[in-house]
């Protein structure tokens, strides 16, 4: 018998858009049983595979295929769920979704299957967020992060980081409540021991969440030069297809050109923009201030200079965004260079000299160079929740000389901006904002 609280049915079509195969309507919640009993003729069996005709109201066969029942609590979200089977026709689902509905449930909300699952304590949220990622994966590392932060391995690093900073609190607080007993020099030790301990795993996690957000959102270059740097042929030898127009024209790309690509497994979206330089043109300079603001996405840009240019690497340098990581280029290195200058790399487009070790360091320089990086799936409200837990981490230690009161407070919030990662803290807004990006049927 199912523990959790009933809530009324849901139904939806939890397979993808279009025609295939096989598709599937999913139903969860209270009055489940009855819905399949109506469907099936008779009391379906707990986690079996039935054949069944599946009638509409007036007795009419809307299609023949499998129904399976699942008793709550042993589900997907804890309560009584019911599958049907069918052929993967659209017209054929929709009737089967409607008969449903005929029958009491109501039609599910985007995620509200694993809204369910979570609150019904199946899931925690990052293996809620985990399911949206795996279904949405671009490739075989993004999918394989995702299904580690399914199976728990991002929970479990971040309740190994609060195990700490609990201990770290509940050391601090200990001391507040005896306060006739001086802090002396070991219970400073202790703490700062503490403090290293929690410092050193958080930073470990930081990093890795960084990288499995790198990896489910995806790489964003931007290619930035002077005119005839050999930006669109860089495009277009990365990309493997004509995709900017190449000229000796200076000024030819005026507008940003953006190709999706995979570079060992990892999504990136390859930016071509107009060549960095005063135009009277208005129509480049429009084009030029356009590439400024890609600038601003970046998570690397790549500086080209062409075999006979030797501008000031400074000032293009200080037209691109400060903090954004920057590899300098030499193109066309298979001609001689006229004007040396200091440079990360050097590539051919025309012969392919190059652009093997170009690819290796665009993933290096992004933190992603290591084909096991990126150990599981994470998003951007996990980074800025850890660089939250961070700051006041460091701001609790600071606090210390004004009173060990302060450091426990800071350290609380901490501990919150943690929780909030796996929901073991949220709010409803946190879950409605989470769930509202899901697949509806998920």
């Amino acid at each position: 018998m199912s523990v959790y609280p009933k809530r009324a049915p849901i139904a939806a079509i939890a397979s993808g858009a279009g025609a295939a195969g096989v598709g599937i309507v999913r139903v969860s919640g209270a009055g489940t049983a009855q819905i399949a009993q109506t469907l099936l003729g008779k009391p379906p069996l707990n986690r079996f595979a039935h054949y069944a005709q599946f009638h509409d109201g007036d007795g009419t066969v809307i299609d023949r295929g499998l129904l399976l029942y699942f008793h709550g609590p042993h589900s997907f979200t804890g309560e009584d769920v019911l599958e049907l089977h069918a052929h993967g026709s659209p017209i054929v689902l929709s009737m089967l979704l409607r008969r449903c509905l005929a029958l009491g449930a109501t039609a599910a909300r985007a995620g509200e299957f694993s809204e369910r699952a979570y609150l019904n304590g199946k899931l925690d949220l990052t293996q809620a967020e985990a399911i949206a990622d795996l279904i949405s994966a671009q490739s075989e590392r993004a999918a394989r992060a995702a299904l580690r932060s399914l199976d728990g391995e991002f929970s479990r690093r971040v309740r190994a980081v609060l195990f700490e900073l609990t201990a770290l609190r509940t050391y601090i607080e200990a001391l507040i409540d005896f306060p006739d007993e001086e802090i002396d020099f070991s219970h400073s030790r202790e703490i700062d021991a503490r403090q290293l301990r929690l410092q050193q795993l958080l930073d470990a996690l930081l990093l890795e969440a960084r990288q499995g957000q790198r990896l489910n959102d995806g790489l964003y270059v931007v290619i930035a030069g002077p005119p005839n740097a050999g930006k669109s042929s860089l495009m277009n030898a990365l990309a493997g297809s004509d995709r900017a127009i190449v000229t000796p024209v200076p000024g030819t790309t005026r507008d940003v050109l953006r190709e999706s690509l995979l570079i060992d497994g990892v999504p990136v979206t390859l930016v071509d923009t107009a060549g960095l330089r005063d135009s009277p043109d208005v129509v480049e300079a429009e084009g030029i201030r356009r590439a400024k603001v890609e600038f601003e996405r970046a998570d690397l840009a790549l500086l080209l200079i062409g075999t006979d240019q030797a501008p000031d690497f400074a000032a293009l340098a200080q037209s691109i965004s400060p903090g954004i990581p920057l590899l300098k280029i030499r193109s066309k290195s298979d001609l001689p260079c006229k004007t040396p200058v200091p440079v990360d790399l050097s590539i051919s487009c025309s012969t392919g000299n190059g652009l093997t070790d170009l690819k290796a360091r665009i993933l290096a320089n992004t933190e992603l160079g290591d084909g096991s990086a990126g150990s599981f799936s994470a998003r951007a409200r996990h980074t800025e929740a850890l660089l939250t837990v961070q700051r006041q981490v460091q701001y609790a230690m600071a606090q210390r000389e004004f009173g060990l009161e302060l450091s426990a407070e800071e350290l609380r919030l901490a501990q919150r901006a943690l929780s909030e990662i796996t929901g073991d803290f949220s709010t409803e807004d946190l879950l409605g904002q989470i769930f509202s990006t899901f697949c509806i049927g998920k």
